[in-house]
């Protein structure tokens, strides 16, 4: 198993934090995000993360981690970082891609883990009452989310018109099954680069857009389902919430920090 983290972007929405640092080594309750995702990982006997770096790479290299440079960091999106590592996806074994804005509990990563198939996405199903702590309105940022009657991805990453349209949230921890490495890196390298994806050229493509494009070619996508337990560190204004919560004994509903 090959596990990457994703850690190239500037973190603007957390600036001043983001000045001098990488967004992944912003301190959430005493440790850096990557810290507590490397202590998760090590505690379940796997192996070493690789870190895709952009923004401020250089911190990341000097804590000793493994790392891949998206040289393009500053003009190009998630996907982009996921193929800056794709020789690492070609290693051998399932691949485990894992935001690096993101905590988790060690439950979430297992879970995921053990999921099989070509691909498996972690939802949440209680999305809601955690987008409620960091926003007034949930559906300004929540996005789609359908499954089938076996749990199975027919759609995500799409503007919803209301709740009825997510049956859960995608946190951001993604598994590639082994078997479907060579189609997926495959698939990338025939899209049209010419293409508009839900609004955005190639170089700046989501995450969720990617999927659904392997989803609408026929790889079938697995939802891990879980009921938070995790968190997204995405502004200031999300790093005021969870630390309000937890001096009030309240972030333990959500994340056990």
């Amino acid at each position: 198993m090959n596990i990457i983290i994703l850690a190239a972007g500037k973190g603007e929405r957390l600036r001043p934090l983001t000045n001098e640092r990488p967004k992944c080594l912003v301190s959430l309750l005493g440790l850096s995000l990557l810290e507590r995702q490397a202590k998760i990982i090590h505690e379940l006997g796997l192996p070493d993360p690789i870190v895709v770096t952009g923004y401020r790479g250089e911190m990341i290299k000097d804590l000793g981690f493994e790392v891949c440079h998206n040289d393009r960091f500053a003009t190009t999106n998630m996907v982009e970082s996921l193929f800056a590592a794709e020789d690492v996806m070609k290693r051998g074994g399932d691949v485990v891609i894992l935001y690096g804005d993101i905590v988790y509990q060690k439950e979430v990563l297992e879970k995921l883990i053990a999921s099989d198939g070509p691909i498996s996405l972690v939802i949440d199903r209680e999305w809601e009452r955690y987008w409620r702590v960091r926003m007034e309105d949930p559906l300004a940022d929540a996005e789609t989310l359908r499954l089938d009657d076996q749990g199975r991805i027919l759609e995500l990453g799409k503007k919803p018109c209301s709740v009825d349209e997510i049956q859960g949230q995608y946190i951001g921890m993604i598994k590639f099954g082994g078997q479907s490495i060579a189609e997926i890196t495959a698939f990338y390298h025939e899209l049209d680069r010419s293409a508009v994806f839900d609004g955005k050229d190639f170089d700046n493509m989501y995450m969720t857009s990617f999927l659904q494009a392997l989803i609408n070619n026929g790889l079938e996508a697995k939802a891990v389902e879980i009921d938070n337990g995790w968190l997204e560190i995405d502004s200031t204004q999300d790093l005021a919430a969870y630390e309000s919560l937890a001096a009030d004994g309240g972030l333990g509903k959500f994340y056990d920090a």
